[in-house]
C-alpha cells in the first residue's frame, strides 16, 4: 500500500470530518450491513480508519477484527470509549494479512480500494481469507461528472491525496467482479462528501 505518510498526518482530521460531516452517512451504511451481519459471524475489517463502521456493527457479530495499515489512525480508533467485547484493533497491510484462509465469514473495506494503486491485491487477500460464501462489503466513494464532485477532489490532492482509481458506480462493481466476487446488491448514497457505491458481494463457493 502506498500514501501512508499522508494517512498517519492527517487521520486525527480524518476522525473529525467523518464524524461531523458524513454521520448520516454512515448511519445508512450501517443499516445496509447490518441487515446482513448475523451474530455467529467471525468479521476482518480492512481501513477501518477511526472506526466509524467498526464500532456499531461489531456489537452484532462474534468476533470483529479491525484493521489499518496507519498506526495513527488505530490510535484514533482506540481513544473511544467502551468497546464491545467482539471488537479488537490492530496494525495489518491489507495486502499481506497473518490470518489463516477461509478463516472469516465476511470482510469489509470502506472507502479504501479507490485510493490504492494495486487494490487487486488487497481483494485477492480478502478472497483468501474469507470462507466460501463469505461476505465482501466495499462501500467506496466514486466519481460522477459533476464539477463539484471534481473541485473536491482537486481541492484534496492540494493536502497530498492520490486518487488512484475514480471509478463510476458501475466500473467499481465490475472491478470488484473481476476478482472472484459475485455482486448481489448496489447502492449509490449521496449524503456525504462525495458519492458513495456501496457494493455488496459474495466469494462464490468451491473457489
Amino acid at each position: 500500500m502506498d500514501d501512508k505518510d499522508f494517512w498517519q498526518r492527517y487521520a486525527w482530521i480524518y476522525k473529525a470530518v467523518m464524524e461531523k460531516g458524513s454521520g448520516r452517512l454512515y448511519s445508512e451504511l450501517c443499516a445496509e450491513i447490518r441487515a446482513i451481519l448475523r451474530q455467529d459471524m467471525a468479521v476482518f475489517e480492512a481501513a477501518c480508519g477511526s472506526g466509524q463502521l467498526s464500532y456499531p456493527l461489531s456489537e452484532c457479530v462474534s468476533s470483529w477484527e479491525a484493521t489499518d495499515f496507519s498506526s495513527e489512525m488505530i490510535a484514533q480508533a482506540v481513544k473511544r470509549k467502551n468497546p464491545p467485547d467482539s471488537l479488537r484493533f490492530s496494525v495489518q497491510d491489507v495486502t499481506a494479512l497473518p490470518y489463516s484462509a477461509e478463516r472469516f465469514d465476511a470482510a469489509v473495506i470502506s472507502n479504501a480500494l479507490h485510493i490504492m494503486p494495486e487494490p487487486e491485491r488487497a481483494l485477492a487477500e480478502i478472497f483468501r481469507v474469507l470462507k466460501p460464501g463469505g461476505f465482501l462489503f466495499a462501500p467506496t466513494f466514486v466519481q460522477e461528472r459533476r464539477a463539484i464532485y471534481r473541485a473536491r477532489v482537486k481541492a484534496m490532492k492540494l493536502f497530498g491525496f492520490h486518487l488512484y482509481h475514480p471509478w463510476t458506480g458501475t466500473e467499481l462493481a465490475d472491478f470488484v467482479a473481476r476478482h472472484g466476487f459475485a455482486v448481489v446488491g448496489r447502492k449509490m448514497m449521496r449524503r456525504g462528501f462525495l458519492p458513495l457505491c456501496c457494493i455488496i458481494a459474495r466469494k462464490a463457493d468451491g473457489q
